[in-house]
């Protein structure tokens, strides 16, 4: 997809896009070192993309997110803060992550942070905790998409990279997309972790991800890898999804 513009779609299956945060040359490099590239001229990206990137203070998501202000995106942050199960050196070590990104580019990047601890307590106490980092997932992206539609993005963020952990395999990312309507991107997807890391080093996030943080400690010792959609919706039936997808937007600060 490197080289066209965005095409913004809903679909009740997930379409995975590698070469998203690419540009031509990286393309071509590419192709040319596996033998397959044959020349062509250069086409613009589409700038006027504006997305809501989920950034946590990993190494992932600031990578998915360089890659994209690299191609000309508007990108707007936004931190799910998971406390009291991460703690306030999670929410230190994103902004320090947003403020590089921002120097890197002399360019603001709105940032929102959003409490998520309450949801996450909700679905521990009331759902299957196999299910935890799954029902996780497909709330942040219910609050990506309402803060998107306020902003008039077309679309949502993430640094997740195919199989690393259960809540990134294949059935899994099917089942967490269809919580919302809006596009997913996730310029990662193809990558692996030494790839990923790389990268962090070269952009000056790496030492900034790295920085001691708790780690979060409600993920189930045996998570799922392989949701059904049918058993999450009936799961999160066990909770009033409107009022805490309500109290978590109506609790969001702007930095």
């Amino acid at each position: 997809m490197c080289g066209s513009n965005i095409r913004i779609f809903s679909s009740s299956i997930p379409v995975y896009q590698p070469l998203i945060g690419f540009d031509d040359l990286k393309v071509e490099k590419i192709a040319e070192k596996i033998g397959i590239f044959n020349g062509g001229g250069k086409r613009a990206f589409d700038t006027r993309i504006k997305l809501v990137s989920l950034i946590s203070g990993g190494i992932d998501s600031p990578v998915a997110t360089y890659l994209m202000m690299k191609r000309g995106v508007e990108v707007i942050a936004l931190h799910l803060d998971n406390c009291p199960f991460t703690d306030e050196r999670e929410l230190k070590k994103s902004l320090k992550i947003v403020k590089h990104l921002e120097n890197s580019y002399a360019r603001d990047i709105k940032t929102y942070v959003v409490p998520n601890g309450k949801n996450l307590a909700a679905f521990k106490d009331k759902c299957r905790r196999k299910l935890q980092c799954i029902f996780c997932r497909r709330m942040m992206l219910r609050i990506a998409e309402k803060i998107a539609w306020e902003e008039g993005a077309d679309g949502i963020l993430t640094g997740e990279s195919l199989g690393q952990v259960a809540s990134q395999t294949l059935q899994n990312i099917s089942v967490i997309d269809q919580a919302i309507d809006m596009p997913v991107i996730r310029p990662l997807i193809g990558m692996d972790k030494i790839e990923i890391m790389d990268i962090a080093r070269r952009i000056g996030t790496y030492d900034l991800s790295i920085l001691p943080s708790l780690s979060c400690t409600i993920v189930p010792k045996k998570p799922a890898t392989a949701a059904k959609l049918k058993e999450v919706l009936r799961e999160e039936g066990r909770v009033d999804l409107d009022s805490l997808l309500e109290r978590s937007v109506g609790n969001v600060y702007i930095l």
